[in-house]
Formats: structure tokens, sequence, C-alpha cells
């Protein structure tokens, strides 16, 4: 007869879904301090900027993140560097998020009105004052919904980082399946706690998006 799931699994999992904040933060981080150059380069006054780094965006949303983890874990081996697990999955989800907070808010920039980057040039500033002083601290209004509700993708892309031996929350509930092979009740519990991972994350988003008025109000219905 086979072992049921019992409270060390549980713990295993809870463990498992502590590296996946770990994880996640790590990506957050490295992504968003990666994905502010991004941003900023995307909106250049240099062509040549502009364009590197745009080749970049394309390059990365348009590779598979799942590739991206093979390529860091089992290809740079191949050239001599050795890398750990934890390293491979954080630097593949920091190269992976830093494209899309790079567009993200790439577009929050560029949503700030044409009037206001206008209005920054006629008190003489130059273009970081402009930037830093006028631009940014609006776009940054802008910006707080959809990056913390992009923070939701980067935790459940996180479960990828089971490919390279990680040890997150899905990698901790394959392991005990594979002992214990009870599927459906190790995949509900997971399920459970990505759920109890993500939704604060949800519905914080769309809070911030209600008080910074970024969010359409249903209106009612005329009688």
């Amino acid at each position: 007869m086979q072992p049921g799931l019992n409270l060390n699994h549980l713990d295993f999992l809870l463990q498992g879904a502590v590296w996946t904040l770990a994880l996640s933060l790590m990506a957050f981080l490295g992504g968003g301090l990666a994905g502010f150059g991004v941003a900023l380069g995307r909106i250049s006054a240099s062509l040549l900027i502009r364009g590197a780094v745009g080749f970049y965006v394309q390059l990365v949303q348009g590779t598979p993140l799942l590739v991206l983890l093979f390529l860091t874990y089992f290809g740079l081996p191949t050239i001599g560097v050795e890398v750990p697990p934890l390293l491979a999955a954080g630097a593949s989800l920091t190269i992976y998020v830093s494209a899309y907070l790079g567009e993200i808010w790439r577009g929050c920039l560029e949503a700030v009105p044409k009037p206001q980057w206008e209005a920054a040039e006629c008190l003489a500033l130059s273009r970081p004052q402009r930037l830093f002083k006028v631009i940014l601290p609006q776009a940054v209004r802008i910006a707080t919904p959809p990056t913390v509700g992009f923070m939701v993708q980067i935790i459940k892309n996180t479960s990828l980082a089971s490919v390279v031996g990680f040890v997150e929350l899905a990698r901790a509930g394959q392991i005990i399946n594979n002992s214990i092979f009870q599927p459906f009740a190790i995949y509900m519990v997971i399920a459970v706690l990505y759920f109890a991972m993500c939704y604060p994350i949800s519905l914080l988003s769309r809070r911030l998006e209600r008080r910074t008025g970024f969010m359409p109000r249903l209106k009612p219905a005329l009688a």
C-alpha cells in the first residue's frame, strides 16, 4: 500500500513555495534593473541604441523561456562555464523579465502626454533632467498597475525552473509524486499554493488600476 500525502510532504511543498517566491523576487529585482535600462534605450535619442535594444527585446520575446533555461544551464557548460540551478534559473528569468518589463515601461514613458516633454524642454532642461524630473514621476503612476500585475506572470513562470533541477514548488511536487504516486492530490495542493501567492497580487493590481484612474469604470445604464 502506497503511503499517502502527509504533513512532511506539505512542509516540503511549502519550502518549495518559499523558493518560488525567492526566485520570483530575484527575477523581478534583476529584471527590473535591466528592464529600466531597456526602457531608456528604447526611447533613446540615438538610433543605434534604439535599434540594438529593440533587437534585444524582439530576440528575447521571440525565444521561449524554456529555451533560455536550457541555453543557460546546459549550453554554458559546453564552453566551460558551470552554472548551478539557482543561478541558471535566476539569470534566465532576469533576461526574460527585463525584455517584458522594459517594453511595459517604455510604453508608460511614451504614454506621458507630449506637451509635458515640450514644456520641460521650454524650461531649458537637459534630456536627463526632463526624463527624471518631469516625465519619470508621471510614468511611474501609469506603470505601477501593469508592473504589479506582471509579477503574477513571474511567479507562474518560475515553475519552468524545474527543468534544470531547481527545487521550487512545481519540482517539489514532482519529487513527492514520484514517491507516493498521487498526482491529483499533490497538484491540487500545488494549485492552491500558486493561487494563494498570485491572487493577492492580482487584487492589488486591480486596486492600483482603480486608484490611479487607468481602469475603466462601468457606468450604470440610463433608465
